[in-house]
């Protein structure tokens, strides 16, 4: 049985790790890395970088490569990739599952001000604060280019290219992030306003405490949603059980 996982996310590692050490002698498990970080972090198993060419390369990757389940295990924002994989899964009757981490919910005491796209994150801004902490990654700084008067801290894995926002300050770094370090960041750089999008977990959710406790503004990106009739799972653990179902399917196919 072969299994294929688009991946990139601690979740797709994590799944990948626990499938490695299933007791599934047949099973074989390819991640696919979109390759849009410099240093990517390897899961176990086979892996390859690169993009499929689109949603008819994907199907042809499919067929070629005799996948048996296909995994969506990528970040909650790959909206792109996500529609590609349903069309494949579709075209090709390839069973499709996604793996998605639980977007974050606001609490007591938080002054969230939801946005449905970086462009109206942007244009919130002006209203809210002048020193702007940036953490929806370098990919997408040129819907806020355009914004002359605000500062930014701009926090990402690689460096950022053009456009960008001409007054900034990158931060290389790259998660987990503790509470008392993103409350010393908000402090150290007199941030009156965090942007983020709502990709869930706990590896950048300290910053959402920190913004909190400091009465700090937040302008939350809602996440796009997963394409219609893919079912669902919210823990690399649930996906491994739908591992193990479609592998017995696949062991005794005349069983049941």
């Amino acid at each position: 049985m072969h299994v294929l996982i688009l991946g990139g996310t601690t979740e797709a590692r994590r799944l990948a790790e626990l499938l490695a050490a299933e007791p599934l002698p047949c099973l074989r498990v390819t991640n696919s890395l979109a390759g849009r970080v410099a240093a990517p972090r390897t899961p176990p198993g086979e892996v390859r970088v690169g993009g499929f060419g689109g949603a008819d390369g994907l199907a042809a990757w499919l067929r070629g490569h005799e996948v048996d389940l296909l995994i969506d295990a990528t970040h909650p924002f790959a909206g792109t990739i996500s529609f590609n994989a349903a069309r494949a899964a579709t075209t090709t009757h390839v069973p499709l599952l996604a793996l998605r981490r639980p977007g974050w919910l606001p609490v007591e005491g938080d002054v969230w001000h939801e946005a449905g796209s970086l462009t109206e994150a942007a244009g919130l801004l002006p209203a809210l604060g002048r020193r702007v902490f940036l953490t929806t990654g370098r990919m997408g700084l040129a819907a806020f280019a355009h914004l002359d008067d605000p500062w930014f801290l701009v926090r990402s894995v690689d460096a950022p290219g053009a456009p960008h926002p001409p007054r900034m300050e990158v931060l290389l770094d790259r998660g987990p992030f503790t509470l008392d370090g993103e409350s010393e960041l908000l402090r150290r750089h007199r941030i009156d306003v965090v942007v983020t999008k709502d990709s869930g977990g706990a590896a950048t959710a300290p910053k959402l405490t920190a913004a909190r406790e400091a009465g700090v503004p937040v302008v939350v990106v809602r996440r796009p949603p997963v394409p219609g009739g893919v079912t669902v799972v919210a823990e690399p653990r649930q996906a491994v059980q739908r591992v193990r179902e479609a592998y017995a399917r696949c062991a005794h196919p005349d069983a049941g």
